[in-house]
């Protein structure tokens, strides 16, 4: 890409050299900012003329399950700039859905500058004021540094011309990153589908099978059996443990979802299978290993002599859907009683370690693919931008 013909210095370290006839303006000059504000009153349905109360998740494009009917609150419509004030994304710029915006985001509207070139410039500024966020606990943004931070500003005409070029290149840079995710996606289809295969059917095609006569294992081979997981395991919750308790170090604390920090004790060592008991994941499946603290949200799963590795049985009670045993709408949650009762696919000893082994490498193999892909996208981000902060601050010409 070429550059300009002549530069002059824009007195700003971060931006450097500039296009002659380019100019530098303070983001207050090219920006008015309204925050939004906290609602008279939310609610869980929408039943008549309400708008929805933008969430996070319902801004990143999930539904939206609160709404809002107020006139003294910020609304906007879709593809308008906001930035996040507060939180973990303090500073980034989004499109907005057409909703009410709550008080941790800000609207921004442009004044002055090609409306499409608006859109580059905030992604200027967000990398700018991710890197200077306030606060000790949640960050948020820094008022006085946004109104004045200084911004190159291109004439209208060479704005519109940089908008369009660089509507194109991130439309097929995005596509290509999508493209990448799709494939992500279809890896780990490809990764569950050979688990199940490998932990229902077997690794050998040729033998015969039987019905299991439960629905979710299907056909499995004609000399396994089926068990209920009583007879295969013992499980326990684990033991209450206080904030208090959290260390900076020492064993890991293990909850429902995983890993939740440290403590100075620990419950258990060795390899085990850990069963959410509460909350939304309520059944969900991870490994722990070594010396942990397992709390009382996780169901702690002990084998019996009868299994030689607790892989293959972890993966098949993950096919066992355990969070559709939950009947609590309020505080979701399953209990050891309903869990024993569930029936699995048993692998002869024989089988179990080959099971084992054939799960590993294909863990390895499908891990690495993605993390390949995983890598391609953050280059592609990477390269965007770049790419923008290149052309939008004039060190290349289009």
């Amino acid at each position: 890409m070429q550059q300009y013909e002549k530069y002059k210095d824009s007195g700003v370290d971060w931006i450097g050299k500039i296009p002659e006839g380019w100019e530098i303006v303070k983001y207050k000059f090219l920006s008015k900012i309204k925050k939004g504000k906290m609602p008279n009153k939310i609610v869980s349905i929408n039943s008549g003329n309400l708008f929805p109360y933008m969430s996070m998740e319902y801004l990143r494009g999930g539904e939206e399950s609160q709404w809002v009917q107020d006139k003294f609150v910020e609304f906007v419509n879709e593809q308008e700039i906001l930035l996040l004030w507060d939180g973990s994304n303090a500073g980034e710029f989004i499109k907005s859905r057409k909703g009410i915006i709550s008080s941790t985001v800000a609207h921004v509207q442009y004044r002055n500058i090609d409306k499409n070139f608006a859109w580059y410039i905030s992604k200027i500024v967000e990398i700018q004021l991710r890197q200077n966020t306030n606060g000790m606990g949640i960050p948020h943004v820094d008022g006085t540094f946004l109104k004045n931070l200084k911004l190159v500003l291109p004439t209208l005409t060479e704005q519109q011309t940089i908008a369009t070029f660089l509507d194109d290149k991130t439309a097929k840079i995005d596509q290509t990153i999508a493209n990448k995710q799709k494939e992500i996606e279809l890896l780990k289809e490809r990764r569950q589908i050979l688990i199940q295969k490998a932990v229902t059917k077997g690794l050998d095609d040729t033998v015969p099978l039987k019905d299991s006569d439960v629905d979710w294992i299907g056909e499995i081979p004609e000399h396994w059996e089926v068990r209920k997981l009583k007879y295969v395991v013992y499980m326990q919750s684990g033991e209450t443990i206080t904030a208090e308790s959290f260390t900076d170090e020492g064993y890991s604390v293990m909850g429902g979802n995983g890993f939740r920090g440290y403590t100075n004790r620990y419950t258990n060592e060795g390899d085990f299978i850990l069963i959410g008991r509460q909350g939304a994941l309520c059944g969900n499946v991870n490994y722990a290993q070594g010396k942990f603290f397992a709390t009382e949200h996780a169901i702690v799963v002990y084998p019996n002599k009868d299994v030689l590795d607790i892989l293959w049985l972890g993966e098949v009670i993950k096919l066992a859907d355990l969070n559709k045993l939950s009947q609590t709408a309020a505080q979701p949650g399953i209990s050891v009683t309903q869990i024993k009762n569930v029936i699995i696919p048993f692998i002869p000893q024989s089988e179990q370690l080959q099971i084992v082994e054939y799960l590993k490498k294909i863990e390895e193999k499908i891990a690495k693919a993605i993390l390949l892909k995983q890598q391609e996208i953050e280059k592609l981000k990477e390269y965007k931008t770049v790419l923008i902060d290149n052309v939008v601050t004039g060190k290349v010409k289009i």
